[in-house]
């Protein structure tokens, strides 16, 4: 390689080393954490087995809550709840049930949650309104979990096909031992009217949630056996690793079984198989590190009409953001989830409700937030919010009644009639409250709301209902029939259209009886024109600090409203100037007076790339004497904390409240080929007080993108791996063909890097094709700005991490082999002067065994060897032993070609050193060559020790070295082939004295293709990969060609998330140059010559 060809080369190598080192960098930081521990008294009973059954691996488990010790059979002979069965996750434990068991109970005990919980059930269709959480839950939960011995079913597809076939079972014996207790209690002659149930409810964690919906697709499973299913942090549309292929054929094979259970045929007369299951996904969010919210999507594979994806931090009373394990234990979450689950037995049967749609109402309406249907105006992508008109006051009507209840607060709630005296008429286009004063204002919508301020925004810490309300009011008028007006024309309440946010950390008080600190807002209210279409006037209630029930007012009361317009609000950031701004920070000033909510849009997901957002207080119309801590402190007084909004259409919604600084992040997966994509726009709503001046950084934060482009774009760097050494072997055999030298593994991977041609070849073609397969397909294609930059990307990271590997591969192999020629010559010449008769008659025997018929076929059919070695293990033991066993086959080869190519080289220059010595010294020089040429003898094949005349085009030197870069290239590609069956292996291990069964079939023929490649693909001879096409003229297929087609067909399947089909691609190219060789021979031995074809290339003798 010339000099710019290194450079290029090393800039590659540091531009991977850096990225890598700054994402292990972020990813290595400790991550917040504002969960609650939950605690209990956990007890695990045991489910007996039948005898009949073959379970002695695995195990299944009742929980019990208490401290006190409880006979285990009087237990299970009382259960008469409603059974879950958890299943835990890779490398996941059944004591993990605890948590969700625990505070189930609880719930159970102490009856659903406080009204106010409830209050957003405006957002839902209004032919489930009727429907309310009872006063005490009918049934108590029995949670079972399954004990799957701790097996990591995440790296194997063979172990999580064994999960599912237990987790069947154990639904089976659930239901059984159900109707086992209640003959046992009818035996004791104890009767109950306790219907039986019929049905588990499944919850999963991790890869337990796949399992749960592989076992109801399992032909084994009883009809109706399960009817709901809860996931969390489960993946589903892929494998979070899809390296192993059985593991992403089991995948693929479920989720196509689920698109086909809700598919009705026109030749079915009855439901769907799946009509009557609905499934929740909840994701952890950004700060899953191992299960991404796509991955946890359920989008088409669920329809909409039987199940949602749902992530906790846009999850009600959570808004939190977890780790893979904590949502396991996270106290806000596993409330919500007990009651949600309790909310959803229906009363009268005990039962939970056979309705699918009742059942997908509850988690609905107990899980999701309505603050996406309140950003719609924003451009939030969210979930389509039920077209419903505003609510009236009109009993007569069902319909409009209904509507009515929707936004009214509860009849419960009683406040004393406001006199004239408390009304406040507000002038500005801006209302403050700052205590609770029982006063009402009074806004002008047709004054305040005119020069396009058409949007009213409303934010405050009291409670809806009980500690404010708002009402739109129509023209006043004298006339006694307003309820005979039409609904634009009466006063209607919209104070339940108020949606809850998470609420930062209470305000301080600097000393007893001074002003407070403003607290964070903790509710929000968005009205449209639409909304607001008809109405003259909109005021704004605030009880009277006595009024609150229940629970102590707020230490300190704030509310601001504003009409305002949302075009003054909106901020642009364009892709260059995010890209700017990861080294000069974007500043925005605020002035006074500014809109209340703020539209931030990015034209890029900002889960790509995460930006920095600070916000500093500028003023707040209070002169201070020029000290920033104290103007800090007295704008604090005055301004309410900042809360920043942002909606993605993955993850969902993201809450940051009291945000000064902070970075924010979605976890979306943008750019990504033949994936469901949504908008990869990110727009973030910033509500800040618009008494006050603010100074607005942007910045992009290179250390959280770079640790979350390795987490999301993992799988594509190894696909481009394997794309980029396809590409490269093609090019060697390419030249092989040609008749010219081999490039080593490093200069054609060069080769392929240059502009313009073989890049254009290698990387733009592929990216067309992906292109057009998308129009042909009528498939949503992603941006192709951003899809091209990542992939972009994602090839040259890839292909500085192959350079990386390389180097250190071949820093190894060149140290090994002049260690080897080194000790070989001094052995060599240790040896002619050697007298001990005992080490002589050591170097005999040696001799003898070398010369040995069973040594020589051993040397002559190593190729039969291996093959004799790898089959067997990749078949009945494990593909990755049987890959191994490869690996040291290559290097075995590729160290002897190196090492006689290397003792060649230093045969040569002894023989130049001694062709320029002068005459005089002719003698001397000849022993002293002999001396030489004997330590070199044995690294050379007896055929290449001669002297060659001068007028041959390749030394033996040169072809042994050729030999070692394919050699090399090859064994690259197979270490990659290895290193995707290691998380198997390890699974495997762990699984040593437990039981093993064979591999996949799929895994072991796929793998026997890759020694096929081995055996058949390692000496790029044409001969042996070359085949003419029926019908193409006589025109043949080169083993170029093969690997062109191989590296494009890997491109396009990494560029899909998944890696694991470059198997294929390995196993083709194997069976090719098979049945090629083997065609070869067969010709040969019909003694047809001209079927053979030699390469052209010679070297010295």
């Amino acid at each position: 390689m010339g000099f710019r060809a290194k450079c290029k080369v090393g800039v590659l190598v540091i531009f991977f080393v850096w990225i890598a080192l700054t994402a292990l960098y972020g990813l290595m930081k400790p991550i917040p954490n504002g969960c609650i521990m939950t605690y209990m008294y956990p007890t695990y009973i045991p489910i007996a087995t039948p005898a009949n059954v073959s379970s002695d691996k695995y195990g299944l488990f009742l929980y019990h809550e208490g401290w006190k010790q409880i006979d285990f059979a009087e237990h299970i002979k009382k259960i008469s709840g409603v059974p879950v069965l958890f299943i835990p996750g890779n490398g996941g434990s059944y004591k993990q049930v605890r948590s969700l068991a625990a505070e189930s109970f609880r719930a159970y005990q102490g009856g659903p949650l406080e009204a106010t919980f409830y209050q957003e059930a405006s957002i839902y269709p209004n032919d489930l309104a009727d429907f309310t959480i009872p006063a005490q839950y009918s049934r108590e939960l029995d949670w079972f979990a399954v004990d799957l011995e701790g097996e990591h079913s995440a790296m194997d597809g063979q172990i999580l096909e064994e999960h599912t076939e237990y987790v069947v079972y154990a639904i089976h014996r659930i239901l059984d031992q159900y109707q086992e207790s209640r003959k046992a209690q009818l035996k004791d002659g104890v009767e109950t009217s306790v219907s039986l149930p019929t049905s588990v409810i499944l919850v999963g964690h991790s890869m337990g949630g796949f399992v749960a919906r592989a076992a109801i697709v399992h032909p084994h499973l009883r009809k109706s056996a399960v009817e709901t299913i809860i996931t969390l942090s489960s993946p589903h549309q892929s494998p979070p690793v899809a390296l192993q292929p059985s593991l992403g054929h089991f995948f693929s094979k479920v989720n196509g079984e689920w698109r086909q259970g809700y598919e009705k045929h026109s030749s079915q007369t009855s439901s769907p198989k799946l009509s009557n299951v609905i499934v929740v996904s909840v994701s952890g969010g950004i700060h899953d590190y191992q299960v991404r919210s796509k991955l946890a999507s359920l989008d088409g594979i669920v329809p909409s009409s039987h199940g949602f994806t749902i992530g906790s931090s846009g999850m009600k009373n959570v808004w939190l953001s977890m780790e893979h394990q904590t949502i396991l234990w996270c106290n806000q979450l596993v409330v919500q989830m007990s009651h949600s689950i309790l909310s959803m037995i229906d009363p009268t049967t005990g039962q939970p409700f056979s309705s699918t749609q009742k059942r997908l109402f509850v988690f609905t309406r107990m899980l999701q937030s309505a603050i996406p249907q309140a950003l719609s105006w924003t451009g939030h992508a969210g979930p389509s919010s039920p077209s419903s008109n505003v609510p009236i006051e009109d009993r007569k009507d069902t319909a409009e009644s209904q509507k009515q209840g929707s936004f009214s607060c509860p009849s419960s709630v009683h406040w004393a009639d406001n006199g004239p005296e408390k009304d406040l008429y507000i002038q500005s286009n801006s209302v403050t409250v700052l205590a609770m004063d029982g006063r009402r204002r009074w806004l002008d919508i047709k004054k305040l709301g005119s020069n396009g301020r058409g949007h009213f925004v409303f934010v405050t810490n009291l409670a809806p209902c009980s500690g404010v309300r708002i009402h739109l009011w129509p023209e006043k008028s004298n006339s006694s029939l307003v309820n005979e007006a039409p609904a634009s024309k009466r006063i209607i309440e919209v104070t339940s259209k108020m949606v809850q946010i998470p609420a930062g950390p209470a305000p301080r008080q600097v000393e007893p009886g001074s002003q407070t600190e403003q607290p964070p807002p903790s509710a929000f209210l968005l009205l449209g024109p639409e909304e607001m279409s008809g109405f003259r006037f909109l005021t704004i209630a605030v009880a009277p600090r006595p009024t609150v029930s229940g629970r102590p007012p707020p230490a300190a009361s704030m509310a601001v409203g504003q009409f305002f317009n949302p075009k003054e609000g909106e901020r642009e950031f364009s892709f260059a100037v995010l890209l700017r701004s990861s080294y000069v920070p974007e500043e925005i000033f605020l002035k006074e007076d500014h809109p209340l909510a703020l539209n931030l849009s990015f034209p890029i997901s900002l889960g790509l790339l995460p930006v920095a957002l600070s916000l500093k207080t500028a003023g707040c119309g209070i002169k201070t004497s020029g000290d920033d801590a104290e103007h800090n402190r007295l704008c604090k007084l005055r301004c309410f904390p900042p809360v920043a909004l942002a909606w993605d259409s993955v993850s969902g919604l993201h809450v940051i409240p009291n945000i000064y600084s902070e970075t924010i992040t979605v976890d979306s997966l943008p750019a990504i080929w033949d994936f469901n994509n949504g908008p990869e726009k990110t727009i973030v709503l910033l509500l800040a007080d618009p008494h006050c001046s603010y100074r607005l950084g942007i910045s992009v934060s290179s250390t959280a993108a770079a640790s979350r482009f390795f987490l999301l774009y993992s799988p594509q760097i190894i696909g481009f791996m394997i794309a980029a050494m396809f590409f490269a072997l093609m090019r060697q055999a390419y030249a092989w063909e040609l008749d010219s030298s081999v490039p080593s593994i490093l200069s054609a991977l060069e080769f392929n890097l240059r502009i313009p041609q073989p890049f254009l070849l290698l990387y733009f073609l592929p990216i067309l094709l992906s292109l057009a397969f998308s129009i042909i397909t009528a498939q949503q294609f992603p941006s192709f700005a951003s899809f091209l930059s990542v992939s972009l990307a994602c090839y040259l990271i890839a292909n500085g991490c192959l350079i990386l590997l390389i180097l250190s591969s071949k820093l190894i192999f060149y140290t090994v082999a002049i260690v080897h020629v080194f000790i070989k010559r001094r052995w060599q010449a240790c040896k002619e002067s050697l007298h001990s008769a005992f080490l002589l008659q050591i170097l005999n025997v040696s001799s003898i065994l070398n010369s040995l018929k069973i040594v020589q076929i051993i040397r002559d059919k190593s190729d039969v060897i291996v093959a004799f070695v790898t089959i067997p293990l990749v078949f009945f033991v494990h593909p990755a032993l049987g890959l191994s066993v490869l690996l040291l086959s290559h290097a075995f080869h590729a160290h002897s070609a190196l090492c006689s190519s290397l003792a060649a080289s230093f045969r040569s220059y002894a023989q130049k050193k001694d062709f320029y010595k002068p005459k005089m010294e002719e003698n001397s020089t000849l022993n002293s060559k002999a001396k030489t040429n004997n330590g070199l003898q044995p690294l050379l094949p007896m055929d290449e020790n001669s002297t060659s005349s001068p007028t041959s085009s390749k030394s033996f030197s040169d072809s042994q070295l050729e030999m070692f870069n394919y050699r090399h290239g090859i064994a690259i590609l197979h270490l990659l082939a290895t290193l995707m069956f290691v998380p198997s292996l390890v699974a495997w291990l762990q699984r040593i004295g437990m039981g093993q069964s064979f591999p996949w079939f799929v895994d072991s023929v796929l793998c026997v293709g890759v020694i096929l490649h081995s055996l058949f693909g390692s000496r790029p001879n044409i001969s042996h990969a070359s085949f003419a096409l029926p019908g193409s003229g006589g025109r043949e297929v080169s083993l170029s060609l093969l690997y062109l087609l191989a590296g494009y067909y890997t491109f396009l399947v990494s560029m899909a998330l998944a890696p694991y089909k470059a198997f294929y691609a390995m196993a083709a190219i194997g069976t090719i140059c098979c049945v090629s060789r083997t065609i070869e021979r067969r010709n040969r031995e019909r003694g047809d010559v001209g079927s053979s074809k030699a390469r052209k290339h010679s070297h010295k003798h």
